[in-house]
């Protein structure tokens, strides 16, 4: 019975929600995710990885994850305000009840001054994008054509971002899925998923920071999902930050930086929605590497904005 009851809440959630891409919390500490024109845009390599536990105990919640690389390409500066360019890959995996989805993606990016303080970068990802369906994990109460093979298809996969900044400001814009997909189950397709987001930053002494953030998910179908995310940051190093996802969840999150490249991050989300109760809490955590060093104690030399 679990496994009908598990299959049924399935289905319903890909009809009503349009088959939604993966979302995190952590989204504004891994901004290549949200929005490939961030690929490059700082002076140094990152590469970073992230787990996500969605509606923990709850049978065939979605499981997400996902592996990105990027790193400036370097170009001989012929006259001031050169432009610059940056290139990266991203692996993602998200798995939910019967369902796998699994992305790669390589992604160029193209970062234009139009003053020392303003940028302008427009980014382009391309690769592929697999959806399976493993028969095995389900079982229905009668035989049903739909369900009864597993499935597996490839298709072409594309992103496009824009991506606008100053010292102490971002705003971007972000299209996934412009290729749309093969894969049908009734009358729902894989269609564009459309991203706006931004930040700010406040200078609050010489030893913290605020930084509000939002995002606004457009899925093709379902509900809008806004979330807003305020991070108090000490001497940059460890961050604490309170967000809440409209009628979803409301998320605790915290990031530690450690021997100057490496950071260590976990946030927890506490579902307020119909569904969760508070029963069914989500986690994720992530880690990351990077080139980029501290000119002096509580200020980056290659900062986020």
């Amino acid at each position: 019975m679990k496994l009908i009851y598990t299959f049924l809440f399935l289905l319903l959630f890909v009809f009503i929600h349009g088959q939604q891409i993966p979302q995190y919390s952590q989204w504004f500490w891994n901004l290549y995710t949200v929005n490939p024109a961030f690929v490059g845009l700082k002076p140094c390599l990152e590469m970073k990885a992230l787990y996500r536990d969605q509606y923990v105990h709850f049978e065939g919640a979605p499981k997400s994850g996902f592996f990105t690389f990027s790193t400036p390409i370097y170009t001989e500066k012929k006259k001031f305000l050169t432009p610059r360019q940056g290139i990266g890959f991203k692996l993602e995996s998200d798995f939910f009840g019967p369902f796998n989805m699994n992305h790669f993606l390589l992604s160029y990016a193209g970062h234009f001054n139009f003053t020392t303080e303003t940028r302008l970068s427009i980014g382009l990802s391309a690769g592929f994008k697999q959806w399976s369906f493993d028969k095995n994990k389900t079982t229905t109460l009668y035989p049903d054509p739909v369900v009864n093979e597993s499935r597996s298809v490839l298709s072409p996969d594309a992103n496009l971002g824009i991506w606008w900044n100053g010292t102490n400001y971002f705003i971007g814009l972000s299209f996934n899925e412009l290729t749309g997909s093969s894969w049908k189950i009734g009358s729902s397709k894989y269609k564009i998923h459309t991203f706006f987001h931004g930040g700010f930053r406040f200078k609050l002494s010489d030893k913290w920071t605020f930084l509000p953030y939002y995002i606004v998910r457009f899925p093709p179908k379902g509900k809008i999902s806004t979330d807003f995310d305020f991070v108090l940051s000490y001497k940059n190093k460890i961050d604490f930050a309170f967000g809440i996802r409209n009628k979803d969840a409301l998320l605790f999150l915290i990031q530690y930086k450690f021997k100057e490249n490496f950071v260590l991050s976990y946030s927890y989300d506490h579902v307020i929605s119909s569904l969760g109760k508070n029963l069914y809490p989500s986690h994720e955590i992530g880690f990351s590497f990077g080139t980029c060093k501290n000119k002096i104690e509580g200020r980056a030399i290659c900062p986020l904005f």
